[in-house]
């Protein structure tokens, strides 16, 4: 339907109607932070941890953005509700926050009216995202460990969520050439870190591993699991690991807001346990589904069957 509204630097706009300029830090430098929620059923899924997040990088990175939190998360709920109607009731939606510094002070004298950080908030139907990951909850994603490394954290701290990110683009072409794999970054010690955009587990003798909050994004998804774990009772260890804890593992999976949990099927071409989702995974997710009232394995399957037919909706509209 394509009638979908953003909010931009305090307006209410059509998202084909919100521009940056091309003088905009973000352009520039990557001068960005920003952070993305989804929700299930409608509803957002843990937006002020999302938001306490993004207020945290801003004030790392020196950007106030004019707005309170709170404010943040009162425009950010009249913005999906403005949005809700675009689409049907069973649809949910990622939910984008982008704030940049801003027109950059060398180019002021083209905006007499003054410059201002970049505030924007984008609305977008999760049928994409969610579609073309249904065939991956199925055969489970190949990980593989591309020749780009993490940015370790005495470059830039991993824990703020920016959009400086050419070495995730990097990784992910790279991974592209070893049979389309998703890629696993190492730190420069050689310790297993992160994918681009997903934080990873390991399962060994039923207890859960992950990477210590070193040179690592703190993922919501990944708060998510680790609280999951602990209401069933299974230990939870945050510890350095590289290829070999890796390849000795019982199970492996990622996580993200977009795909909440999806398995492993091989690590570096080499089968995880069975290459299918194994019985920690399992109760985890079956926990996850729980918590949100939706099975996002099945909406992932029918939004499949319907991306084409919304893509083709969404051209005519735009046209």
């Amino acid at each position: 339907m394509a009638n979908r509204v953003v909010y931009f630097n305090g307006e209410w706009v059509s998202e084909r109607e919100a521009r940056v300029s091309i003088f905009d830090s973000a352009l520039m430098f990557g001068d960005m932070a920003f952070e993305m929620t989804r929700t299930f059923n409608q509803k957002p899924f843990k937006l002020r941890e999302h938001l306490e997040r993004l207020y945290a990088s801003l004030k790392l990175m020196e950007i106030d953005c004019g707005l309170t939190i709170d404010h943040m998360e009162q425009i950010t709920l009249e913005g999906l509700k403005k949005n809700l109607s675009t689409e049907p009731d069973d649809m949910d939606w990622q939910i984008m926050h982008d704030v940049s510094r801003g027109v950059m002070g060398f180019y002021e004298t083209v905006f007499p009216e003054g410059v201002q950080p970049t505030v924007s908030i984008n609305y977008w139907p999760m049928i994409l995202h969610a579609g073309t990951s249904a065939v991956k909850y199925d055969a489970g994603i190949d990980l593989v460990i591309p020749a780009q490394q993490a940015v370790p954290a005495h470059l830039i701290d991993p824990k703020t969520k920016n959009r400086s990110r050419v070495y995730y683009q990097l990784a992910n072409l790279q991974a592209s050439r070893m049979n389309n794999g998703t890629p696993l970054l190492l730190d420069p010690d050689g310790y297993l870190t992160e994918s681009t955009g997903a934080n990873v587990f390991l399962v060994k003798n039923n207890v859960l591993y992950t990477p210590e909050p070193r040179n690592i994004l703190l993922g919501v998804s990944r708060d998510t699991v680790i609280e999951l774990a602990e209401k069933l009772n299974i230990p939870v260890v945050e510890k350095n690991m590289g290829r070999y804890e890796a390849l000795m593992a019982d199970e492996m999976f990622m996580t993200s807001t977009p795909f909440c949990m999806m398995h492993a099927a091989t690590f570096e071409g080499q089968t995880i346990g069975d290459g299918k989702r194994g019985p920690i995974f399992t109760q985890l997710a079956n926990a996850w589904k729980d918590l949100v009232d939706l099975d996002f394995v099945a909406q992932a399957h029918a939004y499949e069957g319907q991306m084409e037919a919304w893509k083709k909706r969404e051209l005519e509209a735009n046209r």
